[in-house]
């Protein structure tokens, strides 16, 4: 069966139950659990799409948008070694492609399954998580499961 599974998260409800049927699924295949959340590399100039700050400011920014994708796959670890999960670890990868992300950790990490969720958050980010969903199905050599 799997011995690495890993789960990737972005906060959502949905992204929630990815985890929660992730965690199950490692419980009964007796699997180590590797938690990933991908955050995005905020711009640092006019030309790269930043809004006018000056420099402490947008490190400060990233600096909380990281530390909220610590807590959030730390928690995930917590609720795993909670429930008996023999393993567990929580990543926080920073990256403007998320798909690719999330491939090269499951690969990295020699993971042999994905669980992820059909989309994340809404909006314009519920779109664009989807599409990256789209792109780990279409392009990850290692079998994923995609929940709705």
């Amino acid at each position: 069966m799997y011995k690495r599974i890993l789960v990737a998260t972005d906060g959502s409800s949905l992204s929630d139950k990815a985890v929660d049927a992730a965690i199950d699924l490692a419980l009964l295949a007796r699997a180590e659990l590797v938690s990933v959340t991908v955050t995005h590399l905020l711009p640092y100039g006019y030309f790269e799409g930043s809004m006018v700050m000056n420099q402490r400011e947008i490190e400060a920014s990233q600096e909380q948008v990281d530390n909220d994708a610590q807590r959030m796959v730390d928690t995930v670890r917590t609720t795993a070694a909670a429930k008996g999960v023999r393993s567990a670890q929580a990543i926080v990868i920073k990256s403007n492609q998320v798909a690719e992300a999330i491939i090269s950790t499951a690969k990295n990490q020699q993971c042999d399954l994905i669980v992820m969720a059909s989309h994340g958050r809404r909006s314009l980010a519920r779109l664009l998580m989807g599409s990256e969903t789209l792109h780990v199905l279409t392009h990850s050599h290692i079998p994923v499961l995609v929940l709705r």
